[in-house]
């Protein structure tokens, strides 16, 4: 008699209605975009890795013919870039040192894998394709496995003033503002060069509750006020396959218990702002991951900002590590450098 596998009578996950209306339209403009013509097109990201592997952040879209041939089509900004067209489940190739391998983009178009790569540290750069459309080459930071020291950042009022009530945040930085119109907080990109240069192989990791379709923006944004080059950890708009929203403060969660398996022996700098909930995320990863973590810096809002944000988010969750309170990055600095077996300046 043929033995049936247990687990083909656990049945399949029932998706949010959201989830399944969101699919239907995706399939539907998916579809007409095919049919008018339209052609895949690679949007990378800046990814990371580590010895004998490389994350691969990517997307891919569909675009007017013509337009896939440039590298420069990640400049559109602002509201066009969420009425971009992404393809679901589409086979990328990635090649990195000779070798290539096979990922497949998610049901937003997105990109997210670890492939096997041999690359030395530092940054690197691997090539992405896709059926019908050129190779496009995408940075990724390699970390020496002798590192013991990194920065994970918050985006959003840390690095960027915002200055705006938080339910109109997300909405303006995705749909209105471009990177020229968004001022640095003071002195945050010097700190951030001063602790580049005294670990000169660190990873910089910003991590922001923001959505992917802004990551070209904001990666302009820190070039152009001179921040230090990092990977980017972004998430996707739109429901989730048991929820109508993401949860931006899980996204956070799940990407810092991430970074501590992946990388094991490094102890981070956290740096936020107390507008939002930096400080209890903060403060519980510290908690669950003593090693994983250097010291935590925390940039204090202005009362304007504080007030536009809904109030400061004071939490009670702490850990045993080095905590730095400042309104601006030169406060920060300062501080950190009072306490010089942080070794961090």
């Amino acid at each position: 008699m043929e033995e049936l596998d247990p687990l083909a009578r656990i049945p399949e996950r029932i998706k949010h209605t959201a989830a399944r209306v969101e699919d239907w339209i995706h399939e539907h403009r998916e579809a007409g975009a095919l049919r008018s013509g339209r052609l895949p097109a690679i949007v990378t990201y800046p990814g990371y890795g580590g010895e004998g592997w490389v994350r691969v952040l990517a997307r891919v879209l569909l675009v007017e013919p013509g337009a896939e041939r440039s590298v420069h089509y990640e400049n559109v900004r602002g509201w066009r870039s969420f009425t971009s067209l992404a393809l679901n489940d589409a086979e990328v190739t990635v090649e990195a040192n000779g070798e290539r391998h096979v990922a497949i983009a998610d049901r937003g178009g997105i990109v997210d894998a670890i492939v096997p790569s041999a690359l030395e540290p530092g940054w690197q750069e691997i090539t992405l394709s896709v059926a019908g459309s050129p190779p496009v080459s995408a940075p990724v930071f390699i970390v020496d496995p002798e590192t013991r020291f990194g920065v994970v950042s918050d985006i959003d009022d840390t690095v960027m003033v915002t200055a705006l009530p938080r339910p109109l945040l997300a909405a303006w930085n995705a749909f209105v503002l471009d990177e020229h119109g968004r001022q640095p907080v003071p002195g945050m990109a010097v700190l951030y060069e001063r602790i580049a240069k005294a670990h000169p192989l660190s990873p910089f990791v910003y991590l922001s509750t923001g959505a992917w379709n802004a990551a070209p923006a904001l990666t302009r944004f820190l070039s152009r006020n001179l921040y230090p080059a990092g990977s980017m950890l972004l998430t996707d708009w739109g429901p989730t396959p048991d929820r109508i929203f993401r949860s931006g403060r899980e996204h956070k969660r799940a990407q810092l218990r991430r970074l501590a398996r992946e990388f094991p022996n490094i102890a981070w700098l956290l740096v936020g702002d107390d507008g939002q909930h930096d400080e209890e995320i903060y403060g519980e990863f510290a908690s669950a991951h003593p090693r994983s973590v250097r010291a935590v810096a925390i940039r204090e809002l202005s009362t304007q900002e504080a007030v536009l944000a809904g109030g400061r988010k004071h939490s009670e969750t702490r850990s045993m590590h080095p905590w730095v309170w400042s309104p601006n990055g030169g406060g920060l600095a300062k501080e950190l450098a009072a306490i010089p077996e942080l070794d961090v300046l």
